[in-house]
């Protein structure tokens, strides 16, 4: 049984303040915590599992604490706890970012968890290595972002900085701005190297951010709405950028 201090503690790991003082996050489901397990950029500090989970994974080097249902559910932050939490170390992510010969992406103010998630995931889809965010986007730690990643959380490096200031840093690789009225990304050939900057689900890319980047792209579309979703604007600037 855990105590109600345990209890206490892994629950407020959902919350922000105690995950940066403590430098950890939760991670749940048997799927995405088994690919932090194997990742080697992960120190998973804890587990939490039903007796079933731990059966079915006699392998796992781990410190396995046996919970029953009624404690999962209690520490669980989904709507349905699913077999296993893990307590992780944030990731420390060894070297310099390389930019040179590859995509990287900007995302400006992507406040939806659920997104954000999603569009780290696309990014691991499509081999894309570094996702820098601007200081309002959606933490990468939140619970949601965790489980929307499904484990890509653990192979893209996620950076929050001034994007302006990045940009202007790294000024001698191309930008290219997702907009409204932009260039049709589906008669450009692909780029060897760039930054894609993707804007805020509603408001789209801030003036500042606009006026820095060297070029601006669009996806045709044939219907009548008004724009796409962050993450699925993404995924289809990928497929044609990659």
């Amino acid at each position: 049984m855990l105590s109600k201090n345990q209890l206490k503690y892994i629950q407020s790991l959902g919350q922000k303040k105690p995950r940066d003082e403590a430098n950890l996050f939760i991670a749940e489901g048997p799927k995405l915590v088994k690919e932090l397990l194997a990742s080697p950029n992960c120190k998973v500090v804890q587990v939490y599992a039903l007796a079933e989970w731990i059966k079915n994974n006699p392998a796992v080097r781990a410190d396995i604490i046996e919970i029953n249902q009624q404690e999962l559910e209690k520490i669980s932050h989904l709507a349905t706890a699913h077999q296993v939490l893990a307590v992780v170390e944030k990731i420390k992510w060894k070297g310099e970012p390389q930019f040179h010969g590859t995509l990287s992406l900007l995302l400006e103010t992507i406040q939806d968890p659920g997104n954000m998630g999603t569009i780290i995931r696309v990014a691991d889809w499509f081999g894309i290595k570094n996702v820098f965010c601007s200081p309002d986007c959606a933490g990468i730690y939140n619970p949601k972002v965790v489980q929307a990643t499904m484990g890509s959380i653990a192979r893209v490096r996620i950076e929050y900085c001034s994007l302006p200031e990045f940009l202007k840093k790294h000024n001698d690789i191309r930008s290219y701005a997702a907009v409204l009225d932009g260039r049709d990304i589906t008669k450009m050939e692909k780029p060897g190297e760039g930054f894609i900057i993707i804007g805020n689900e509603s408001k789209g890319i801030s003036a500042e951010l606009l006026g820095l980047a060297n070029v601006r792209i669009t996806i045709p579309g044939k219907g009548n709405t008004e724009s796409l979703n962050a993450a699925i604007a993404t995924g289809i600037i990928l497929s044609h950028f990659v």
